[in-house]
């Protein structure tokens, strides 16, 4: 996923063009169809013949939540073109947890932390997509897969190897001593506050992004392909580990806002 990091200086790679639609930017490959996926995007069908495929697997993670794969065919993905034309066989995916959205992924890897997922069974569902956001399908269905999963009580030894409950989301006293540095935002009509700037930070700090939003949104971390979802008028944090040299934009997916910048040095 180095190719992530090289996206992150240009707007337009993260997202469909400016004065486009989602459904809007171009592409020839197969046929837009009038239906939609469940979460509005239109599908593209293709020949079942070589038509991406993917499936779904997943293991606890042995400190917190679950590791997820997604083992893929006919289909690669192509974080930096993002926003541009449907290619055949390119694109992203997206991960929806009982039919909700709660995270793209750019990669075939992606880690679900245990404070996302509520006590009891679960679907998980993985949908592939196109570059200019259509679904690609075949026979009028998304091309998508799925998995089960059973997230413990509070309290149970289920679901992780080393017998701990799954974590909780961390209290703002937590994240600050779980990470060297703490980044506080709040996001309310559209206005990010403080005002996007640079956190500078040294290879291998940890930094906790502690943001609250007046609405449901994702939050994105391009070059680490770390999300998080941002549920309305709630504060969320994620912490991060700064493993990684470069410039990175922190920003929201929905309201496209940048929240701020990782300088790693």
């Amino acid at each position: 996923m180095g190719g992530a990091a090289t996206g992150c200086g240009g707007r337009a790679t993260t997202h469909h063009k400016p004065g486009t639609s989602h459904e809007q930017a171009s592409g020839n490959v197969g046929t837009l169809l009038t239906t939609g996926d469940s979460a509005g995007h239109k599908l593209r069908e293709v020949p079942s013949q070589g038509a991406p495929e993917v499936q779904l697997a997943l293991r606890p993670d042995s400190e917190d939540g679950w590791n997820l794969q997604l083992s893929v065919k006919n289909f690669r993905f192509t974080p930096d073109s993002t926003g541009g034309a449907a290619l055949p066989g390119a694109g992203h995916a997206h991960l929806e947890l009982d039919g909700r959205k709660i995270a793209r992924l750019y990669g075939p890897w992606f880690h679900l932390p245990a404070a996302q997922v509520p006590d009891g069974a679960h679907t998980l569902t993985v949908r592939l997509y196109a570059d200019d956001h259509t679904a690609w399908a075949v026979s009028g269905k998304p091309v998508e897969g799925t998995a089960q999963l059973t997230a413990p009580a509070p309290g149970s030894s289920g679901g992780h190897s080393h017998g701990e409950a799954p974590s909780q989301p961390p209290t703002p006293g937590q994240a600050q001593a779980e990470a060297d540095r703490t980044v506080t935002i709040t996001v309310r009509d559209g206005k990010v506050s403080p005002a996007p700037a640079r956190t500078e930070l040294r290879r291998g700090e940890r930094i906790a992004l502690r943001v609250t939003s007046d609405r449901a949104d994702t939050l994105h971390v391009h070059g680490y392909d770390k999300e998080l979802a941002l549920p309305a008028g709630q504060e969320a944090t994620l912490i991060l580990t700064a493993d990684r040299t470069g410039l990175f934009e922190v920003e929201t997916h929905e309201s496209r806002l940048v929240l701020t910048q990782l300088l790693v040095r």
